[in-house]
């Protein structure tokens, strides 16, 4: 250790200043990952998601709860990016994977596997072999929220974790679909902040929305993609079809240079 790492010593995991320091440092997905897990960052949703894990729900009583903050998933490699919510407390606080254990997951992993993208339509938990090609999945905040709604300050004091993931892929990543109006509006000072020029006025979130940010001196050009959150809400009342979400993950797919390989062509 070096004079200036005795004089300012790492923020522990409680510390606000845990996720920009670590972040800062993770050299890799993998690493950023093993970090994220260990973030306590926020007292509620650490509160939360330890308490969720401990009572359970009913039909989950034989599980062990994952209960810890749930990394991104999908290949280093990655052309095409996913940003929804946060993790479900029953669903990935649960399994530990991004988007998996719950009806939310069920419908994207569906959608995802009829384009092309996932090696299976279901996702039940971290062992059950499912892969990705050329997508990430991750979230604006990574710990599981009472009523699935964050805090700002929550929201910006998991920003470092998304910043660094978005950071790491993107020498390859082409496309980024958002899932909901929480995630538009998370994600794009972190765009801005990472060099991406964005419009004036920002754009605005809508289902099927589509803005191409133009490349920079340190930046390749990226498409921003809206898509309706699959939430249950919006599935059940018909607000969001697989049709709809599948044109809008075909159309990102194929500026990700993903198109369907031969004898993957699925109805959706």
């Amino acid at each position: 250790m070096d004079e200036t790492e005795a004089a300012d010593p790492a923020p522990g995991a409680e510390d606000p200043g845990f996720p920009a320091y670590q972040a800062s440092r993770s050299t890799g997905l993998a690493e950023l990952d093993r970090r994220v897990a260990g973030c306590r960052a926020c007292p509620r949703l650490v509160a939360w998601r330890e308490e969720v894990a401990e009572v359970k729900r009913a039909a989950f009583q034989e599980w062990d709860y994952w209960g810890r903050p749930v990394p991104g998933f999908g290949p280093p490699d990655a052309t095409v990016a996913v940003v929804g919510l946060a993790p479900a407390a029953h669903g990935g606080n649960r399994t530990g994977r991004m988007f998996t254990g719950d009806a939310t997951g069920d419908f994207l992993f569906a959608a995802l596997h009829a384009v092309g993208l996932a090696s299976q339509p279901t996702s039940v938990h971290a062992g059950d072999g499912l892969t990705l090609r050329g997508v990430r999945l991750t979230s604006p905040v990574h710990c599981a929220p009472p009523a699935n709604r964050p805090t700002p300050l929550e929201r910006d004091n998991c920003r470092p974790w998304l910043a660094a993931e978005l950071d790491l892929l993107s020498p390859g990543l082409r496309a980024v679909v958002v899932l909901g109006g929480f995630g538009w509006q998370a994600l794009l000072p972190v765009l801005a902040e990472a060099g991406w020029r964005l419009p004036r006025p920002r754009p605005a979130f809508g289902h099927g929305a589509h803005v191409v940010l133009p490349a920079t001196e340190h930046r390749q050009e990226l498409h921003l993609l809206g898509s309706y959150h699959p939430s249950q809400r919006n599935t059940f009342t018909g607000r969001l079809t697989m049709p709809m979400l599948t044109e809008v993950l075909r159309e990102a797919a194929g500026v990700g240079g993903l198109g369907q390989s031969s004898g993957e062509s699925r109805q959706p």
